[in-house]
């Protein structure tokens, strides 16, 4: 039998030929004339189109064509083409026998005999559909990505070449950095960096990180085309191809800074909550040790008004100057002491309603004569100001603390500006100033032209003795009195300084919206004679209960003690006890003397009660005020004070 290579042997080259171009079932190849009839057809001619070689042969080849393709003149455009150029390659949609289509890369190649003349055409043709969807999806993809890429506008999403130009960009960008792609594309990105950073070279560096680490993200200052700048919160994205190779970066940029400003304003608010507490921690200290404190001072100035009326029979010079030096340190330490109840908010203010533009014309004559002529003093009021509820004097004292400290600080002298205006809180600002409710304020400014404070100075002028001036010219409270005041009124106070730019101290005080109170008539004093009231003296501390039993007792008052609010209630409760005023302190162990007061109102309604205190923790003081029919004494208390308000008591009418 024949080997297969001596069978292929024994075959012309026409009839080898056929058989190869038959074997291959992946082309479809066959020779049209002319005309563009069939005159061959291969097996993958067959397999690919679907017509059997009878079907199709003496058939025009524009069979495979689509109608639009026939109706546009394809088919004859391709042989025209092939016959003067001697090729035609195209892609396109096919149609096969059953109708269907798909798409094909097609090749028509001229055939001409040994004289050129032109006597058919060679086609072939491959089904590429599956790589044709394929570069459709990617061409879809693609396009859907690019779609994103152009809808979102709350990013600026570009690309980078490896040395940094900005190679694309989208509407995001375009809108928060202000360029259109025509201004931008081919500039390098550090366009956007401000000046401190160029100068620093981050825009370098991020380009390094992001090509050796695959990433760069930071946030930070950016600027845009017209020089504003933005807070951003950028990421750097290497980008390479299918070898590793660095191409280029995708950079993404995004506005924060909303976000940015808010958390300024919380950390703002933060630090003022801060400050705000340890001002509140420094104020309930400096109140507890006010209070005991006041009951030295008292028991010390008593007993040394009572040295100086004895001293008096002995004509000792030296020993009278000696008592009056002690009497005026003790009454420093007093004065000390109700600035530090004044910073802790513990004094007992009176409130009355207060016309400010009144009020501030009639201090300006005052204070010019304390500033001294180098200081020039303008007042300045507004139409239509609202009054506030204040205590009057404790008000003037704050003005006046801040006059002398602006005086201090216009060492050349200058102006001092005191001005009122109406001010109405909203959330905004009250976010800001989270010690402040909303609502309706007047504010009273006090302004010096002076040298300014330092942030550093700033984040402490409240503080209780801190001060900038010199050793002995200063105690550290002046500021430390008016913060607690306007807070204890139930308002606000604020710095603004810079310094070389002088300084401003505003005062918040809410608007009074009340009616004004008539003022009450004091009754006449009566002179002390020979009287047989009796006190009740109930204190916690013995000096001290006794020191007032004794200066009672002077002026011929029947006097009884008690220790402790128990003891007190157990006397009152006593039939045979007579008792005209109760005289108690307001703290003390157990049951306060407000309470013990109430108790003994119980028992005897028309017993009349004056309280002693010097540091009320808010037992007879409540928002800043004395409550309604609440007697007060402040420690400490001279004897002259107690003699006048023990009287004035006793002979008041229920």
């Amino acid at each position: 039998m024949p080997s297969p290579s001596s069978r292929l042997d024994s075959l012309d080259d026409t009839r080898r030929l056929q058989l190869l171009i038959d074997a291959i079932v992946d082309y479809a190849i066959y020779i049209i004339d002319v005309d563009g009839t069939v005159r061959s057809w291969n097996s993958g001619a067959q397999r690919l189109k679907g017509y059997a070689p009878q079907e199709i042969i003496g058939k025009s080849f524009s069979s495979f064509y689509t109608p639009e393709d026939r109706t546009n003149g394809l088919p004859e455009r391709a042989l025209s083409i092939a016959s003067r150029e001697g090729r035609f390659s195209a892609e396109g949609w096919r149609v096969r026998k059953d109708g269907s289509r798909f798409w094909a890369s097609v090749i028509v190649d001229a055939i001409r005999d040994e004289t050129g003349e032109l006597i058919g055409f060679a086609k072939v043709t491959r089904d590429i559909t599956e790589r044709q969807q394929a570069h459709e999806e990617i061409l879809s993809s693609e396009r859907r990505y690019r779609q994103l890429i152009e809808a979102v506008i709350d990013y600026a999403i570009f690309q980078l070449d490896p040395s940094g130009l900005v190679t694309t960009w989208n509407p995001g960008a375009q809108r928060i950095k202000g360029y259109a792609p025509s201004e931008i594309i081919g500039r390098h990105f550090s366009a956007f960096y401000t000046p401190e950073d160029l100068a620093a070279g981050v825009p370098t560096r991020a380009l390094s990180e992001a090509a050796q680490q695959g990433r760069f993200e930071a946030e930070g200052w950016r600027m845009r085309k017209d020089g504003t700048r933005f807070w951003a919160s950028v990421v750097i994205d290497r980008i390479t191809d299918e070898a590793g190779s660095l191409v280029g970066f995708a950079k993404v940029t995004r506005d924060l800074t909303d976000r940015k400003r808010t958390e300024d304003e919380l950390q703002k608010v933060q630090e003022q909550l801060v400050a705000s507490r340890k001002l509140e921690a420094v104020g309930q200290l400096s109140g507890g040790i006010a209070h005991d404190f006041n009951n030295l001072l008292m028991i010390v100035l008593g007993n040394i008004e009572t040295a100086e009326r004895h001293a008096v029979k002995t004509q000792s010079a030296n020993l009278n100057r000696a008592l009056a030096n002690a009497k005026r340190g003790a009454q420093r330490a007093s004065a000390l002491t109700s600035r530090l109840l004044a910073f802790s908010r513990r004094q007992a203010l009176d409130p009355k309603p207060i016309n400010v533009n009144n009020y501030l014309n009639g201090l300006q004559e005052f204070l010019q004569r304390t500033l001294g002529e180098r200081i020039e003093i303008e007042t300045v009021g507004s139409a239509g100001l609202w009054q506030i509820e204040a205590d009057s004097n404790h008000l003037e004292s704050a003005i006046v603390n801040l006059a002398i400290n602006a005086r201090d600080a216009m060492t050349e002298g200058g102006k001092l500006t005191l001005e009122a205006a109406n001010i109405s809180a909203d959330e905004d600002y009250c976010r800001l100033n989270p010690e402040l409710a909303p609502g309706q304020y007047v504010a009273i400014c006090v302004t010096d032209t002076g040298g300014g404070m330092s942030l550093d100075v700033l984040q402490h002028a409240f503080e209780p003795f801190f001060t900038t001036k010199e050793p002995g010219h200063g105690t550290g409270l002046g500021l430390s009195q008016v913060y607690g005041f306007v807070k204890q009124s139930g308002g606000h106070a604020k710095i603004y300084s810079e310094v070389g730019l002088g300084t401003t101290i505003k005062m918040y005080f809410p608007r009074f919206s009340g009616e004004t109170r008539q003022e009450a008539i004091e009754p006449e004093e009566i002179a002390a004679s020979e009287l047989s009231e009796t006190i009740l003296v109930v204190e916690d501390d013995e000096d001290l209960r006794g020191y007032i039993s004794d200066v009672l007792r002077e002026l011929n008052y029947r006097v009884l003690t008690a220790r402790s609010a128990q003891v007190a209630l157990t006397i009152l409760l006593q039939d045979e006890s007579k008792v005209d005023l109760l005289l108690t302190d307001v703290v003390m162990p157990g049951i306060n003397g407000r309470e013990l007061g109430r108790r003994a109102q119980q028992i005897r309604p028309r017993l009349k009660i004056l309280y002693m205190t010097g540091y009320s923790r808010n037992a007879v003081v409540h928002q800043g005020r004395l409550d309604e029919g609440v007697n007060l004494l402040e420690k400490p208390i001279s004897q002259a004070k107690l003699a006048l308000r023990v009287r004035e008591i006793l002979d008041q009418s229920h």
